[in-house]
């Protein structure tokens, strides 16, 4: 069986590496020239997304590019901590989570797919998709006329999925969840020792809501989120970074913490990127096609776990197929559908807690001590991060 992957990032490269750890042949086509390890905004790795990295053989090298985390320290804008919540529960050897760029993580799935054997072909860009319908063979047209063709054709091309448009025409779009994100790093900051190491620093701000990170190497990770209207084409292309770093320092000096002093000091690497979600996806899947990570479930980046459930994704698709066959894509929506959307309702909960108004704010707080100190936060995350593969599951060929 060959499959045929539309997209590089972390679910169509961990779908590659895990098609070949079990003997299938694999095209992954990325449009973009290059891998780019260095691109883009940073992301903490559950400790289920860890699980399938060490099934996957590359634990350790995610190690080499992250950096290891236990818990959220939650904080009001005046500065009065609201409580603290677990990362997650760790690996039976202690791993809890890693903090990474989403860059590093796809680039050490790409190299090791492509060690094992995986075809990847950059600069491949999808013009359009056949996904088999009515018996035919699965397909991808390509910009420059080719047509690269797969057993299984597997949509791992994100939140604006063309392969999901190709399955259903009136799949639903995007859900734009209010905020725009904003993300960076500073270094040589005296911030990366006054913060608690290991622990990310969200704040609920007056304007905005913050996080930060303090790295082993002097620099602290940190990340806005605003809540406004989307940033146009045409705003994004007439504002500089330093436009924006103003902004957002303003925006963050209303509150107690670090943003505001690491946002102006800082490098700016994501900048008004609309954020969305995408909720419930009525079609997962064709007679010889199906979608991977963000093309089926998108959750808003508070869930901390988009990158984990991409992973969880090509998995138990991978190790289905092999067993299965194409008899295999029902399951793979049946064994997953729940847990996903579940994800996804809770990381828009998340987000409409952000940014309320200034009476919401009292009560929101509250509310956030209350549940922190009652246990219920650690448990929810306790109980999401604790999801494991079946011990057999991606057993390698032999």
């Amino acid at each position: 069986m060959r499959l045929l992957v539309v997209g590089g990032g972390v679910a169509g490269a961990a779908t590659a590496l895990a098609a070949r750890r079990v003997g299938l042949d694999v095209t992954v086509l990325e449009r973009r020239a290059a891998v780019d390890r260095d691109a883009g905004s940073w992301i903490t790795l559950a400790p289920n997304g860890l699980d399938v990295l060490d099934r996957l053989g590359v634990l350790d090298a995610a190690r080499a590019v992250g950096w290891p985390g236990h818990t959220n320290r939650l904080l009001a804008s005046g500065g009065r901590v609201l409580g603290e919540v677990p990362l997650g529960t760790p690996l039976a050897g202690g791993s809890v989570a890693l903090t990474m760029k989403r860059s590093a993580l796809s680039a050490l799935l790409v190299d090791a797919a492509v060690a094992a054997g995986a075809d990847l072909r950059l600069g491949a860009a999808a013009a359009s998709v056949e996904v088999g319908t009515g018996g035919g063979t699965p397909a991808a047209v390509l910009a420059d006329g080719s047509r690269p063709t797969g057993d299984v054709l597997v949509g791992a091309d994100g939140v604006w999925s063309r392969v999901r448009r190709a399955l259903d025409p009136g799949a639903p779009a995007p859900r734009y969840v209010g905020m725009v994100n904003f993300g960076g790093v500073t270094a040589d900051t005296d911030w990366s020792e006054r913060l608690a190491p290991g622990a990310w620093h969200f704040v609920f701000g007056r304007h905005c809501f913050t996080g930060a990170f303090p790295l082993t190497d002097g620099r602290v990770v940190w990340f806005v989120n605003e809540p406004r209207p989307q940033v146009t084409a045409d705003e994004r292309a007439a504002t500089s970074e330093a436009r924006w770093r103003d902004h957002l320092a303003d925006l963050a000096s209303a509150d107690v913490g670090p943003a505001a002093e690491l946002v102006a000091a800082g490098r700016l690497e994501l900048a008004g990127d609309n954020t969305h979600d995408l909720a419930r996806v009525p079609t997962w899947h064709g007679p010889a096609s199906v979608l991977v990570g963000d093309a089926v479930h998108a959750p808003a980046p508070s869930s901390g776990q988009g990158a984990a459930m991409a992973l969880e994704d090509a998995a138990v698709l991978v190790d289905l197929l092999r067993h299965r066959g194409l008899a295999g894509l029902p399951a793979y929506e049946a064994g997953r559908r729940r847990r996903v959307e579940g994800i996804v309702r809770a990381g828009a909960r998340t987000t409409s807690a952000k940014m309320p108004g200034p009476v919401g704010r009292v009560v929101r707080d509250a509310f956030l001590r209350g549940l922190a100190a009652s246990g219920v936060m650690a448990r929810e995350v306790l109980g999401t991060t604790a999801h494991r593969l079946d011990a057999h599951l991606l057993e390698p060929a032999r």
